[in-house]
């Protein structure tokens, strides 16, 4: 019985299964975005999203630190190009972003097994998708429903001007 165990497993072996999550992950960082089906989109969901987050420039502020999470991303990715790729321009990009760096758009199914597909791709890397969006002021609210404090506005008096040719 499977009481409580949420990982998906994807018909695999926990070797192969990392190694597919290792490279597709790598092929994402490459390409910015991959067409997969919709399970191994959200798990590869959950498992470049933690290796993003340690590519943060917020994160690697000193020298130790930075080296540590460089080697703790590459036991999971293994590529040297990736690593560069993930550490520097989409390090950069997502460096304000408080997570969800990834965006899964589902595409229908695919023709020869009718498989669930689905596009994953690193969401400050589409630039027609946030085109037509201004950049959102970041305000906090508050639950409570407080007062409005609105200054009444003075009307607005007329001017007369002098026609001189009347």
């Amino acid at each position: 019985m499977r009481h409580g165990k949420k990982f998906n497993h994807l018909g695999r072996t926990s070797a192969h299964r990392k190694a597919m999550l290792a490279n597709m992950a790598c092929s994402l960082i490459e390409h910015k975005r991959i067409n997969t089906t919709v399970a191994k989109a959200k798990a590869l969901k959950q498992f470049v999203e933690p290796l993003i987050t340690k590519a943060k420039i917020e994160n690697n502020q000193t020298t130790e630190k930075g080296t540590h999470n460089r080697r703790v991303v590459f036991s999971n990715l293994r590529s040297k190009e990736a690593i560069t790729e993930l550490f520097s321009t989409v390090a950069e990009k997502v460096a304000d972003r408080p997570g969800g760096y990834t965006r899964i758009i589902k595409l229908g199914n695919r023709l020869g097994d009718n498989a669930d597909m689905a596009m994953i791709e690193l969401v400050d890397f589409n630039e027609v998708y946030n085109a037509g969006k201004p950049a959102k002021k970041s305000t906090r609210r508050s639950r409570r429903g407080g007062s409005k404090k609105t200054e009444p506005v003075a009307p607005v008096a007329e001017t007369k001007t002098d026609d001189s040719e009347e």
